[in-house]
């Protein structure tokens, strides 16, 4: 087992569950309230949480009518966040497909720089049809396209970032001195999708640069993981599957010519806690019974680029386009076929085991049990840590932080004060200061 978790809390809007808005526990209000997310960051922090983190898509999704995923920019929102908190992490998603390197580089920098160096890069590709119809696009390109454009993409981004050295800003006013041209470089990148010539208009941060995360786990999403990515947001259903991905991954690192402890995966979870797990699962079932079917169809149409709003919620789902023949989700389409299958479920059943975590595992217990059951996948080889995935918000993450935190502390699993000023240091990736966790080979040509 590692020497001990790393924590993170992915939170989004009032909670993760997809009727969390409709419950008594939350207050939907909050949904646009800024101050409601600077809380969460502060619950975060008082935990010792590695980072919160936010996805993003770039549509209003399925159905407007019951919900919508997204209603912050999530480097905007964490802004805020930054100026009224001191040490917790802030990961934001961003698209490789719908953004350029040099805007999305300068921007994240921007936030290292308000934060003090606690950011980091989820890195997305954007599997929703909506999303390129935003951007000019009459469908979602194809998967295969999707990470070509990703991998020259994080490049191209990685590059800008070190075009500064970590000393190149030397404000030395008698001599009139801004910053060494020698120590500030071009990229002259010319590459198949793009062509920057940089350098980046912002100094080295004082992280040396985000963390680099990734979520996807098709066979090109985990290539980009093993290459790039310190910290990997995945979802597991067992510790069985957890050990296959792990290793998977950490070998894939190692061909790469990277350490297996340069990546930290952390399978997500969703906690319904209480006292007992009775009343446990009674509070999950509170959460089910709010689902709207009609939503939660369209969610899962999307998952599979098939239409399944006629499915008649008592059958199984049917026969299906195997994850080949999928360009958007392919992974989760896999995860979700196996759940139906492997628990025989029917339409309705399948829906209430996603409203939560859309295919992350939910689990309900007392506190002792929620924590004995990350101990134990931790043990088994099946992750470095968790992403944590509240159903409501604040309150679930409020009975995480307050009751299974000091429990792993007590056990020896998780820290009880944080040991580094960065992102990257708090994850145990690489040095704590700027310039020692390049992934990739330096840029050359200085301005000088």
């Amino acid at each position: 087992m590692p020497q001990h978790l790393y924590l993170n809390a992915f939170v989004m809007g009032v909670g993760h569950h997809e009727a969390a808005w409709r419950h008594p526990r939350t207050d939907r209000h909050r949904l646009l309230d800024v101050d409601h997310f600077v809380e969460l960051g502060r619950i975060a922090e008082r935990g010792r949480l590695d980072s919160i983190f936010l996805a993003d898509i770039l549509a209003v999704g399925p159905n407007i009518a019951r919900n919508t995923p997204s209603v912050f920019e999530p480097l905007t929102l964490l802004s805020a966040v930054a100026t009224h908190t001191r040490h917790v992490g802030l990961i934001a998603t961003a698209s490789t497909t719908y953004n350029s390197p040099y805007s999305l580089a300068r921007a994240f920098n921007s936030l290292e720089h308000i934060s003090g160096g606690r950011v980091g890069w989820n890195i997305v590709t954007s599997a929703q049809a909506d999303e390129a119809r935003n951007f000019g696009g009459p469908d979602t390109p194809d998967h295969s396209d999707r990470y070509a454009r990703a991998e020259e993409f994080v490049d191209v981004v990685v590059k800008l970032w070190e075009s500064w050295d970590s000393d190149a800003l030397v404000l030395d006013v008698e001599d009139a001195v801004f910053a060494d041209p020698a120590r500030v470089h071009t990229l002259d990148h010319e590459g198949e999708h793009f062509r920057v010539r940089g350098p980046l208009n912002s100094p080295r941060s004082p992280q040396g640069r985000p963390v680099l995360v990734q979520a996807g786990s098709s066979d090109a999403g985990k290539e980009l993981a093993a290459r790039v990515a310190e910290v990997v947001f995945t979802a597991q259903r067992s510790i069985a599957d957890a050990r296959v991905f792990y290793d998977d991954l950490k070998s894939r690192a190692v061909r790469h010519g990277r350490r297996a402890s340069d990546i930290k995966i952390l399978p997500g979870i969703v906690p319904y806690i209480a006292d007992t797990e009775q009343r446990a699962r009674e509070l999950e079932q509170e959460f089910t019974d709010l689902i709207s079917p009609d939503y939660a169809l369209r969610q899962l149409s999307a998952v599979f680029g098939t239409d399944l709003t006629g499915l008649a919620l008592d059958d199984r789902l049917p026969e299906l386009p195997p994850e080949s023949e999928i360009e958007g989700q392919k992974s989760r389409s896999t995860l979700v076929r196996h759940l139906a299958t492997e628990e025989d479920l029917t339409v309705r059943g399948l829906l209430g085991r996603l409203g939560g975590g859309r295919g992350h595992r939910s689990i309900a217990g007392t506190p002792e049990q929620i924590a004995d059951d990350l101990i134990a996948w931790a043990d088994a080889g099946g992750a470095d840590g968790f992403n944590i995935m509240p159903p409501y918000l604040p309150g679930g993450l409020e009975d995480f932080v307050d009751q299974v935190v000091p429990i792993l502390q007590r056990r020896g699993v998780f820290r009880t004060d944080y040991s580094a000023q960065t992102l990257a240091g708090n994850y145990g990736i690489g040095g704590h200061g700027a310039g020692d966790r390049s992934v990739l080979g330096g840029v050359a040509t200085a301005l000088g």
